[in-house]
């Protein structure tokens, strides 16, 4: 892709499960990342930035290969930066409503 990064491997949008979808969001940090992706910008992978600055490096790329192996977010990789998005029209399209009755239900 050029100056605009290389896209990881993430599910096409058939094969994204509810299951893998609700499973990697059963923890707290990522629920955390689910509400601050919801923004619809892409992110940075600082853990800073995100609001989650207490967790080491190596723990916040965890919680991001999951949510882009479940299909949740899309994460673009520039040189060494990583920039994350969620994947909310695909989501919308494939679990209509899931999405926003988790934001509408979270505390924070």
């Amino acid at each position: 892709m050029g100056d605009e990064g290389e896209w990881l491997p993430q599910p096409e949008i058939e094969d994204i499960e509810l299951v893998k979808v609700l499973h990697a969001l059963g923890d707290p940090v990522r629920l955390w990342l689910l509400k601050v992706y919801a923004g619809g910008e892409a992110f940075s992978c600082a853990p800073d930035a995100l609001g989650i600055g207490h967790l080491h490096k190596s723990t916040v790329s965890h919680h991001m290969r999951i949510m882009r192996e479940a299909g949740i977010t899309s994460t673009r990789a520039v040189g060494r930066n990583r920039y994350v998005q969620l994947r909310r029209d695909d989501l919308d399209a494939r679990f209509p409503g899931l999405l926003d009755a988790l934001l509408e239900s979270l505390p924070y």
